[in-house]
């Protein structure tokens, strides 16, 4: 808006040096820009759709009693921040080094900051366009959460997830009792990413599953060995070995007799 009054005798707008209106008269080929208002108490105007090329200085001119004068605005556009580029998922092995990316525009310049949604909440923060972490750990895996904020319009939220790969270690193998004639359950649990495969073995005979009145079953990181009819000479020593394409880890279970009661 310009605010004029009955003295003057020309008006009109220029952005820089470019004229945009002369009174009424349009030498913008721009057809976002219009006249909004020229009067004896205003000179106006409009620019819709504002783009952040339209910021920068806009001057109404205007002649009074042979004596030029101006007023001068300045026009700043804000844009909401936008996260525009972003890594992808990403899996990689333990005791890798990783860097995440997270680029946005906006104006101001957006803050970006990084957040490791862990379910242990401990997750820590960097406030930088790049993540880097180094020496990756399995406790590091997981969701991270990248913000873009200038408080022109509600955070850009974006998120990344890192998988780590890490070789097996068996979390729980117990020792078990059964008695003869009775149901006898051996479970082996293990940790890793990828899953693990299980084998089971007595002594240095693998099993197979079905033989022998035994059946195996492998779900998840849980892996369980059933003799649905225990015998003398089910009692002994069994080893479990978990694999990944990592590495294997093994654990040691005995099954041993209990009086029935």
């Amino acid at each position: 808006r310009c605010t004029v009054d009955d003295r003057v005798t020309r008006v009109a707008w220029l952005n820089r040096s470019t004229i945009l209106y002369a009174g009424n008269d349009k030498w913008s080929i721009d057809n976002r820009v219009v006249i909004l208002s020229n009067t004896k108490t205003q000179y106006s105007i409009k620019i819709h759709n504002v783009d952040v090329y339209d910021e920068g200085p806009y001057t109404c001119s205007v002649q009074t009693d042979n004596h030029p004068k101006t007023s001068r605005v300045h026009l700043i556009v804000q844009v909401p921040p936008q996260i525009v580029n972003i890594s992808s998922d990403i899996t990689v092995n333990e005791g890798s080094s990783v860097t995440l990316m997270c680029l946005a525009f906006g104006r101001p310049e957006p803050t970006v900051t990084w957040r490791h949604l862990s379910g242990k909440g401990q997750g820590f923060v960097s406030e930088d366009e790049y993540l880097e972490i180094t020496g990756i750990t399995r406790d590091q895996s997981g969701e991270y959460e990248c913000s873009a904020v200038n408080d022109v319009a509600v955070p850009d939220v974006r998120r990344v997830r890192v998988t780590v790969n890490y070789p097996p270690y068996i979390s729980n193998a117990k020792n078990t009792g059964a008695s003869v004639g009775q149901k006898g359950i051996l479970q082996c649990e293990a940790s890793a990413v990828p899953v693990a495969e299980f084998q089971w073995f007595k002594e240095d005979t693998r099993l197979a599953n079905g033989l022998e009145g035994v059946r195996i079953e492998s779900k998840g990181r849980l892996s369980t060995l059933t003799f649905f009819n225990v015998s003398e000479k089910d009692y002994g020593n069994y080893t479990c070995v978990a694999t990944n394409k990592l590495g294997n880890t093994n654990a040691s279970i005995i099954l041993y007799g209990r009086c029935a009661v």
